[in-house]
């Protein structure tokens, strides 16, 4: 089985954390900023640049601790539990392409005119794609790209910061407050994004050597570099032009630019700052899809996407499906900073909150966890962070008259997570297939005719052949739908041993059979079904099972039990459903024919697979006989 490739070293790591971390707000802050506090603006810099080194410690500790390619996801499966993992792996998964949306919007707006939208939806089409195609090339190549885009974002900056200091005018600066001190929070609030992105290193953990070193230091170099150079830069931008004329620029380290370096250097500024933000980008997409990759190894997104490339090394399937999530987002986002910048704003504070809060529970639980990096007083500094986050949030609130519907829209795509959760808990979870079995049995029984129409039923007994006076498995029999078929096709002479997982099913399926008389059939609960056939079942003539394939945790075991009570050439069917109202992906292994097949071979059955369209899912149907030497089809 292919892995990830360590292949990362620490310069490309820092290169790395610098592009995360560097943000819109760099290059837009500056304008923002002063439009809220003026000149005080510098000191939310110097606020903010501290506050997000300390932050910095937290992911040095958890990611020394826990060096695996989920990040976030990794440290919250520790603290917290499955649930809130899950909804903290999806909530980072959300900010993420918020984020990669955001950059690509902010770059896009500054270097190309606002009246040439299909121009500027193009070209972020064709960056996304070229992103992701070097994303799925390999890690060694998405390191030549990120180290180039790191040094070009700090060779930018410098390029203003450094001449800049000696135009600086320091009658600009007064009067510092023109403002009152909430005006300093609310421009914390705006800029703070310029340090969003700590968690992006931690995703790469599985590729980074010795990463319980290298990725600590990393973020909190990156972090450092980043603060330093937003302070510098808002300090030299306010020093140049009076912070009235700079809040009102839509693109405001241009109009430095041009100021210090002239047309010439101002253009190369420009193009510098557009390649930044795209690095910013890149970073995004060459690091979530680990974090996807980390959710479906655990079984807490689609499977199928934790596939390695068997040369490449890269989640490629993961990568591809992030391609076309960040299309979507992207085009819904074009030309919309200020609204996306305030959704992603406190659904990021929220996501970091619990970051923070991770390390003093994980010190409770595991007392003895190696980490090579502590963060000093984290229970009070914990405690200190979130008043501040909360404090942020309230202000904004409070003086921004769109933030509730900003924060309406952030809390239903967070809560869109918890049906998808209790979906793959359908898929992977048995315990919680027991327990939604059982709560939706009388609705089974109400809706049989559409969940398992007669068509189907008559098409199974058919493929059956003649089963009159012979012993049938019905390997999941629900509220029984084709049991009471299937009784009376073997006769009375016959038998039908039927199990299912579920006790008020099996209630609602003994009842309707003892009603009809059918006491040759044996019903039999086995709440482990999904790992077994229940020992107590016999050898018997066929096998037929509906709805199940897709539930089985070890479908190699289950097979061969089954094969070990049937004759040879006794039969086997079973249906399953597919392509779950058309949306719904599949598990893994019913993906492909081929797949299927090969499976039931390897079990030792001969087995044809067809599939058959419905209204609401499709149908596959598996069928065939146990082989004694190996028949290559039926």
């Amino acid at each position: 089985m292919a892995e990830l490739k360590r292949a990362l070293g620490f310069w490309t790591t820092l290169s790395l954390a610098i592009s995360s971390i560097m943000g819109t707000g760099l290059y837009f802050g500056m304008s923002i900023g002063s439009g809220y506090s003026g000149n005080a603006s510098i000191l939310a810099w110097v606020i903010l640049s501290a506050i997000a080194l300390v932050i910095s410690f937290y992911f040095a500790e958890l990611a020394s601790a826990f060096p695996k390619a989920g990040g976030i996801y990794e440290f919250s499966k520790h603290a917290y539990g499955k649930f809130f993992s899950f909804m903290m792996g999806w909530t980072a998964w959300i900010v993420g392409n918020l984020t990669t949306s955001l950059l690509v919007v902010a770059a896009i707006d500054y270097l190309i005119p606002p009246s040439s939208a299909w121009l500027k939806l193009g070209i972020g089409i064709l960056i996304i794609v070229i992103l992701n195609l070097i994303a799925y090339l390999g890690v060694e190549v998405s390191a030549y790209l990120l180290v180039f885009f790191a040094f070009t974002s700090v060779s930018v900056l410098l390029a203003v910061i450094l001449p800049g200091l000696f135009r600086i005018d320091t009658g600009n600066f007064s009067p510092f407050f023109a403002f009152g001190a909430s005006s300093i929070v609310i421009t914390m609030f705006f800029i703070i994004e310029s340090f969003f992105g700590w968690e992006s290193a931690t995703y790469l953990s599985e590729e980074t050597k010795e990463p319980e070193k290298t990725i600590p230091i990393a973020i909190i170099a990156g972090t450092l570099i980043v603060g330093i150079l937003g302070i510098l830069v808002t300090a030299v931008s306010l020093g140049i032009i009076p912070w009235r004329i700079l809040s009102s620029s839509g693109a405001p380290l241009s109009n430095v630019s041009g100021i210090i370096l002239g047309n010439f250097g101002m253009r190369m500024v420009n193009i510098g700052i557009f390649a930044s933000l795209i690095g910013a980008a890149a970073s995004g997409i060459i690091t979530m899809p680990r974090l996807i990759l980390a959710l479906a190894r655990d079984k807490l997104f689609i499977a199928q996407l934790s596939d390695i490339h068997e040369k490449l090394n890269t989640p490629y399937k993961a990568i591809l499906f992030q391609a076309f999530v960040s299309l979507a987002v992207f085009v819904m986002a074009l030309g919309k900073y200020k609204a996306l910048l305030s959704l992603l704003l406190p659904l990021g504070l929220l996501m970091y909150t619990f970051v923070i809060i991770a390390v003093p529970i994980l010190r409770r639980k595991e007392p003895r966890l190696p980490s090579l990096f502590r963060v000093p007083f984290a229970a009070l500094t914990s405690a200190v962070l979130m008043a501040f986050f909360v404090i942020m949030i309230a202000v904004w609130v409070q003086q921004d008259a769109g933030s509730i519907n900003s924060l309406k829209l952030g809390a239903s795509l967070i809560f869109v997570g918890i049906p998808i959760y209790l979906l793959l808990n359908v898929y992977y979870n048995p315990d919680a297939i027991i327990r939604i079995n059982d709560a939706l049995a009388y609705l089974t029984l109400i809706t049989e005719k559409i969940i398992l129409p007669k068509k189907v039923r008559k098409e199974i007994i058919a493929l059956l052949g003649d089963i009159k006076n012979r012993k049938l498995l019905e390997f999941g029999c629900s509220v029984g739908t084709l049991t009471m078929h299937l009784a009376e096709a073997v006769g009375p002479d016959g038998t039908v041993y039927a199990t299912d997982l579920s006790r008020i099913e099996l209630a609602i399926a003994r009842k309707r059979l003892l009603k009809k008389g059918h006491t040759h059939v044996y019903v039999v609960h086995d709440e482990h079904q999904v790992n077994r056939v229940h020992p107590s079942i016999p050898h018997v003539d066929a096998i037929v099972s509906i709805g199940m394939m897709g539930y089985l945790q070890d479908v190699r075991k289950v097979l061969k039990e089954m094969r070990s009570l049937l004759p040879y050439g006794g039969k086997i069917v079973l249906m399953d459903y597919a392509d779950f109202f058309k949306v719904i992906p599949n598990v893994a292994w019913l993906s492909s024919n081929m797949a299927i097949e090969k499976v039931f071979r390897d079990a030792g059955f001969s087995v044809f697979v067809t599939r058959k369209k419905g209204l609401f899912w499709n149908y596959i149907f598996v069928y065939g006989i146990k082989f004694h030497e190996n028949v290559p089809y039926i």
